[in-house]
């Protein structure tokens, strides 16, 4: 199937880079996605972030060269990108559980981490429920956050932010000049490669912002899914939707932000929908 060919050129451009600089925008026009987007459809269908399967590839060529060819360990270092050994040994610890300096005696063991493949795997055991809506650009109110370009160093950043508005009073605030639709909270991240990453937790407003931000989400299609639970329930409902739904749907990505709308924000049993953004794939 084409999309997972993509997903798997993108694996042979990382291998084929594992000794420079590996260019994530690159990535997501390979995948035809943003950087963004192939990073979470990596760390769901793989189960481990981009980050660190680059990592542990790197590494798995580096225990190679010090043990197979005998390399020094500085010249390793300087050919998997390190500045300086001591980051390369950190590294190197990280995936091994050893230092590289302990490869020069007999009979230690270290790890190999293959290059990994995507492959369909047809499960069907729950349902999924969703609808395909188009919209008109909305008007939204907040605040906001920058986010990294590792997206997993923002899994603390976001909740955080959550936490803050919600004890100073900006989130009791926010809804109640929600007056537009989408009507709940939403959260908001905008990820596309022309624009600087942020996550905006606001509300659809036709009010003025008064010290607040403000962001129009453009006109787009969405792939909408329905849920409800704890926080670890939507993340496994985005999970479900780029792992089970996406690759056999007949969509991919496309460029518009990716939306949480918080119906209850009860945190214990939320009920919220999360909307993707998809274009009808080519052929």
């Amino acid at each position: 199937m084409e999309w997972i060919e993509r997903l798997n050129d993108a694996i042979g451009y990382i291998e084929e880079h594992l000794t420079e600089e590996i260019d994530m925008n690159q990535l997501g026009r390979i995948a035809c996605c943003s950087s963004y987007h192939f990073q979470r459809m990596f760390t769901y269908m793989a189960g481990v972030p981009l980050s660190e399967y680059i990592r542990r590839r790197k590494m798995s060529l580096a225990a190679v060269d010090l043990q197979g060819r005998g390399m020094k360990i500085i010249d390793v270092a300087g050919k998997y990108g390190y500045s300086s050994p001591t980051a390369f040994n950190r590294a190197f610890q990280s995936v091994h559980g050893i230092a590289p300096s302990s490869l020069k005696k007999e009979g230690v063991s270290v790890k190999s981490f293959p290059p990994i493949t995507f492959k369909i795997t047809v499960k069907g055991v729950e349902e999924m429920n969703y609808r395909i809506e188009t919209k008109e650009a909305f008007r939204i109110v907040g605040v906001s956050v920058p986010l990294d370009k590792d997206i997993e160093k923002n899994f603390a950043v976001i909740p955080a932010k959550w936490g803050e508005i919600a004890a100073n009073g900006t989130l009791q605030r926010l809804t109640g000049m929600m007056d537009t639709q989408p009507m709940g909270v939403l959260g908001i991240s905008t990820c596309n490669d022309t624009e600087p990453w942020r996550y905006y937790i606001a509300v659809s407003s036709s009010q003025a912002a008064d010290g607040l931000e403000e962001y129009t989400v453009p006109a787009a299609t969405w792939a909408v899914f329905p849920g409800s639970g704890t926080n670890q329930s939507i993340q496994e409902l985005e999970r479900r939707i780029v792992t089970e739904w996406l690759p056999t749907s007949g969509y991919e990505y496309g460029n518009a932000p990716d939306v949480e709308v918080y119906l209850n924000p009860d945190p214990a049993n939320a009920q919220y929908e999360v909307w993707i953004p998809v274009v009808k794939r080519q052929g």
